[in-house]
């Protein structure tokens, strides 16, 4: 009887092919071929909800934050025949005072400070508002770094000779404090305020 010759190396390497690809289908494809994450892998699942981000509302906060530590607000007012006792010195024996602390924050500082004189009100403790008598309104302001300025408009009617040097110190040293300039150019009605207290 004749023997079957051993099988040669080229079908045993067929063979081997064949029982390999038997076994791959059986198994089925390997995990990551039919392009889906495998199971247990990639990115996990911790459980945890990701934070909803709100638009604004960090500049929000930074706001609020600078106008909680930003300085008062401060507006200057007239102890008149004072002779700097209560505050500085100038024109009829008079003292430039500052008032209490006004609310304001911001491009709103200057505002509410010039506001405070235009309002026409007389102050407590015996300061006089030399822009009581006159009736402005505030425009607009703007604050280069060094120069503040500032634009109103309206009737400016002072109560005598000694209340141009007390509107001019006012508004000046009112706007100047406002914005932590160290020059103020003030108009009124488009004319400086220099030539605005000189036609009267």
């Amino acid at each position: 009887m004749q023997r079957p010759s051993p099988p040669t190396g080229r079908a045993i390497r067929a063979c081997h092919r064949r029982k390999c690809r038997n076994q791959r289908s059986a198994a089925g494809p390997p995990s990551g071929d039919d392009g889906k994450q495998p199971s247990g892998g990639g990115a996990r699942k911790t459980g945890r909800k990701a934070a909803k981000y709100a638009p604004g509302s960090g500049t929000r906060r930074s706001r609020a934050s600078a106008a909680a530590t930003a300085p008062p607000v401060t507006a200057y007012f007239v102890m008149v025949d004072d002779g700097g006792r209560h505050g500085i010195r100038f024109g009829c024996n008079d003292s430039l005072v500052a008032s209490a602390p006004l609310a304001g924050a911001g491009d709103g500082r200057l505002k509410a400070a010039i506001a405070a004189l235009l309002d026409g009100g007389q102050q407590a403790d015996g300061l006089y508002n030399a822009l009581g008598g006159s009736r402005l309104k505030f425009l607009s302001g703007s604050f280069d770094g060094t120069t503040v300025t500032v634009y109103l408009a309206g009737a400016l009617k002072p109560g005598g000779t000694c209340d141009l040097p007390r509107i001019d110190a006012q508004l000046t040293q009112t706007a100047l404090e406002a914005v932590g300039a160290v020059r103020a150019d003030i108009y009124i009605n488009g004319k400086t305020l220099a030539d605005s207290l000189k036609l009267k």
